[in-house]
């Protein structure tokens, strides 16, 4: 076994599976581990949301921080290497960037014109994905004065990414038994700017924005990462090919659905709107979610099967066993059993337990 990939080293990743951990601590805690065996300059630790792999939040150093705006646009509306979206598809789930363009460094504007500019060498990208699903995004960063990333470091961050992967599932969807703050009752509006500048907001929007520079530890004048995210993905799905056009705009939108702290779900959609005069805005809806958003977080947090997440949401909307039968092309008998199934997972022991634990609190 090679220096770096000892057993100690190994460990040092999977013990922290034992603790009691946030999101937030357990990065913390993966990011100090890392550095006592992998040198790096700077850091971002992103968790994604797992149907549309948009950030819900990140733990960023200030050297990155400072490119953030640049790395968003990139990741959602330019051609590069290493793309996050890429290393899930291929299953190569880490990457290093010095090792992938070291003959021709013109094939990554991310390079180019925004690390290298920035006074960085390299970065050493990864993916973490468990049950099928990516949970979040981790990369590295070394300045110019330093080597790049060997492929040894990559092996042993390789072989750590299932225990990594595995706790940010576990901690995004630790569910709260009781939940006491209150949302507001309309839904949060901002208007921003292609370029992430605020330009009006509503005082919902006010309030979640408060809720997630908290939970990203920024200050007042910090746009937080997920709706910068939302931003970059909306004008990916809608290039600007369509604006002489607006009859053509595409009826599309971008969503992240994440938790907070307290326990509430918050969802972010971000629309583009296109002026008559004067360059396009870019609105963002915030409100607490609403069943059918959280639906395929909970029901991955219970280990559902696809066929249970599908009977859950009809029961959910009221159907009735006959109703679920026939929509689903099955007998009763079998919406029993898979009532049953359900109910063992989710330890409730009735619909309406059942419909408590999904719905009712989370103030639904």
């Amino acid at each position: 076994m090679s220096n770096l990939l000892t057993q100690q080293n190994l460990k040092r990743i999977t013990s922290l599976e034992n603790g009691s951990w946030t999101s937030r601590t357990y990065r913390e805690a993966v990011l100090k581990q890392i550095r006592s065996v992998i040198a790096y300059d700077a850091y971002c630790f992103t968790t994604v949301d797992p149907i549309t792999l948009l950030s819900t939040g990140a733990v960023t150093e200030d050297g990155i921080e400072a490119i953030h705006d640049q790395l968003f646009i990139n990741e959602y509306m330019e051609e590069d290497v290493n793309k996050y979206a890429d290393l899930i598809q291929s299953g190569q789930h880490t990457a290093i960037l010095y090792a992938t363009i070291q003959v021709q460094p013109e094939q990554s504007p991310r390079y180019e014109h925004i690390l290298q500019p920035a006074g960085f060498r390299d970065e050493l990208r990864v993916v973490l994905v468990s049950g099928n699903a990516c949970w979040g995004y981790l990369t590295l960063y070394r300045k110019q004065d330093q080597p790049a990333f060997k492929e040894e470091e990559r092996m042993l961050v390789q072989n750590w990414t299932a225990s990594i992967a595995f706790m940010l599932r576990s901690t995004s969807l630790t569910l709260m038994e009781e939940i006491k703050s209150d949302s507001p009752e309309e839904p949060g509006i901002l208007i921003t700017s292609e370029l992430f500048q605020l330009l009006s907001l509503n005082s919902s929007a006010q309030y979640w924005l408060s809720q997630l520079r908290m939970l990203e530890h920024v200050g007042p004048d910090v746009l937080p990462r997920p709706v910068r995210a939302v931003i970059s993905h909306i004008q990916r799905k809608n290039p600007g090919e369509w604006k002489a056009d607006a009859q053509s705009v595409p009826n599309s939108t971008s969503k992240v659905c994440m938790r907070l702290p307290d326990g509430r779900y918050l969802v972010l959609r971000a629309s583009l709107m296109h002026q008559v005069e004067g360059p396009d805005q870019i609105a963002v809806q915030l409100e607490q979610a609403m069943p059918q958003d959280l639906l395929p977080l909970l029901a991955e947090s219970h280990s559902l099967s696809n066929r249970e997440r599908e009977l859950l949401g009809y029961v959910l909307r009221g159907y009735s066993s006959k109703e679920i039968a026939a929509v689903m092309y099955i007998s009763a008998y079998t919406v029993q059993d898979h009532l049953k199934s359900i109910f063992s997972k989710t330890g409730v022991s009735s619909r309406r337990e059942l419909i408590w634990h999904f719905v009712s609190r989370f103030q639904l």
